[in-house]
């Protein structure tokens, strides 16, 4: 698989070329920093191309899929798509203030592992997939299990970074601290 540079926030892009040869641009949400990240580079990489964007976010029962067939609860499961949908929702207020201006969006809540339900939604070589990617992030797996099996050229970007102190006191923020005062 070679890998060269990309050229939307810096990510790096891997199997192949992401041109604007037809098909959309899927991006992987969790709202993780390096998920909003992606998130805000992909929908550039659609607006630029003229494709739809479509946002991905992959959810499982909290307790597994193994544990949840033996006792299954289906209003257990509708609250945890609700609070699914919520996240995806919060992520594209947090990025964009709602859905980015320019760019036609379609957002899909799954109930699967995220690898497989992305690798799902981009079944097509003419897709490009955009992933947020973490130095030693605890998701690296579901990245490299990506990678693995996408069909169509994927783009990993990176979180941003902070210094300590700042992520420090990130941690503590809240979204008032971040309104201008008038």
């Amino acid at each position: 698989m070679a890998v060269g540079n990309g050229d939307a926030g810096g990510g790096r892009l891997a199997a192949g070329h992401g041109g604007a040869g037809g098909g959309r641009v899927v991006v992987g949400v969790s709202g993780s920093l390096a998920s909003l990240a992606a998130l805000r580079a992909a929908a550039g990489a659609a607006r630029e191309s003229g494709r739809t964007l479509v946002a991905v976010l992959a959810w499982e029962p909290p307790e597994g899929e193994a544990l949840y067939a033996r006792n299954p609860d289906g209003a257990w499961a509708a609250a945890c798509e609700r609070e699914a949908r919520a996240r995806l929702d919060r992520a594209f207020d947090e990025v964009f203030g709602g859905t980015p201006p320019g760019v036609a969006v379609r957002r899909r809540v799954i109930r699967d592992r995220p690898d497989r339900a992305l690798c799902a939604v981009t079944p097509a070589p003419a897709d490009l997939l955009v992933l947020g990617s973490r130095p030693g992030g605890h998701r690296a797996p579901v990245r490299r299990r990506v990678l693995a099996q996408a069909r169509c050229p994927v783009l990993t970007v990176p979180a941003p970074v902070f210094p300590r102190r700042e992520r420090r006191a990130l941690r503590r923020a809240e979204a008032r601290d971040f309104v201008a005062s008038a």
